[in-house]
Formats: structure tokens, C-alpha cells, sequence
């Protein structure tokens, strides 16, 4: 799911919160499933300005799930359904699944040279003859626009590649390479450390598997526009 100021990969069984009025365009990869509700503009459980990709309870899916199977229910049904779907994501932990885009044109440049190609291996200052701007100057704006580094910002984008790529079938090898990392191990290190799962157990959540769940940030709370 990607808005003008960044990207979310949504893994399988999680959710993104989208708030009410902003624009935002989704892409599925693999077969997919998509469930969305859909609340009034006042409600937003998170207490976020912004997207936010979710984990989801055994309970809150489901929720989504009775919400969105096309069976006819009374005013009343729907209104208690929709309660608890409420009060469980103001209880959601939040997912660290965001690629932040810079606003710099250079930098936009820069992104998607790497976006196209996350094997492209040129240093800072190599892509920053592309674009016109110095590796001092890039990595300045990097810090400032994305709140991280440009390698660390450089691996998120691998990472996320990896996982359209998993999603489509790909093997863990041959998702390593095309990723832009030097063989399977490294690919693995990363991404564990990341998403706190290992590729294979990510894959077996795609199969029905019961893996840990990926990496989380703390648990937001906040008053009662969006869709999960």
C-alpha cells in the first residue's frame, strides 16, 4: 500500500490502518484475500495521522471476517460487530512495515533508481552523480526526510522487495539475489533482524503455518477515520 510519502508491506493475517482522507493506492502480489471496513471519519482507534500497518488478533480477524462475508445482518449485529472490531485495534500492536519516501527531487531520483533495480550495488556517491547532488549532501537530506540513514534506508527497500517477491512464489535463493544480497545467509540475517522472523517461517505463514509473529512496535492507544 503506498501513499506520496511512503510504502507499507502488509504481510498475510496483518492489516494496514489507513486514516480518513488519505489518498493511497494498493497492489496485491500471490493470491490474495483483501478484507476492508470501513468506520466514520471522527473514529480512529490508533490515535495516527498516517497509515499504520497492524497486527491482527485471532478475535479482530474473525471480526473483519464476519463483517465482510457477505451475509445479511441487522443494524444491531453490525453495530456490535463493529464495536469489537473498535476495541480490539485500539489494543493492536503496531508493525514496523514502512518505507518512508523522500520529498527531495534528487532524492526521489535516487529512490527510484534503487526502487527498479534493489541489486543496483553503487555506493552513495556513485548514485549521487546520477541524480546531481554530493554523498554528504544526500546523506544529510536522508536523515532529515526519512529519519534514517541511507543504508539502513537502502536495506528497508531490499527487505520489502524480498517480500512482494516471496509472495509470488519465489525461493528463498533466488529472492536473496534478486533482493541485491550477496547469497542466502546474509539474506536471512537481515531479514530476521527486521522482521524478527526467519524467510522460511514467513513463507509457512503464507502456507496456514503458525510462525512468531513479525517484529512489532509498542502498542498505540488513542481515541476512537479509517480502514483497516
Amino acid at each position: 500500500m503506498s501513499t506520496p510519502t511512503g510504502m507499507w508491506t502488509v504481510p498475510p493475517d496483518r492489516a494496514v490502518w489507513i486514516p480518513a482522507g488519505v489518498a493511497h493506492a494498493h497492489r496485491a502480489y500471490g493470491p490474495t484475500d483483501m478484507r476492508a471496513i470501513m468506520f466514520d471519519r471522527p473514529l480512529n482507534p490508533l490515535g495516527v495521522d498516517q497509515p499504520t500497518a497492524l497486527a491482527v488478533s485471532p478475535l479482530l480477524r474473525e471480526v473483519i471476517v464476519s463483517l465482510t462475508d457477505g451475509e445479511e445482518r441487522t443494524d444491531d449485529e453490525r453495530d456490535n460487530l463493529e464495536r469489537v472490531a473498535l476495541d480490539q485495534l485500539r489494543r493492536v500492536a503496531t508493525l514496523r512495515l514502512r518505507l518512508p519516501y523522500p520529498a527531495d527531487p534528487r532524492l526521489r531520483d535516487l529512490a527510484e533508481i534503487l526502487l527498479d533495480d534493489p541489486t543496483d550495488r553503487r555506493t552513495l556517491g556513485e548514485l549521487g552523480r546520477a541524480v546531481g547532488a554530493g554523498a554528504r549532501t544526500l546523506s544529510r537530506l536522508f536523515r532529515e526526510q526519512t529519519g534514517m540513514s541511507f543504508p539502513h534506508w537502502r536495506t528497508q527497500l531490499r527487505l520489502h522487495h524480498s517480500l512482494r517477491l516471496i509472495a509470488e512464489g519465489e525461493s528463498v535463493t533466488t529472492t536473496a539475489a534478486a533482493s541485491g544480497y550477496s547469497g542466502p545467509s546474509a539474506f536471512i540475517q537481515a531479514f530476521r533482524a527486521y522482521f524478527g522472523i526467519t524467510p522460511g517461517e514467513y513463507c509457512r505463514s503464507r502456507r496456514g503455518g503458525d510462525p512468531s509473529p513479525p517484529r512489532t512496535d509498542r502498542p498505540r492507544s488513542g481515541s476512537p477515520a479509517g480502514e483497516p
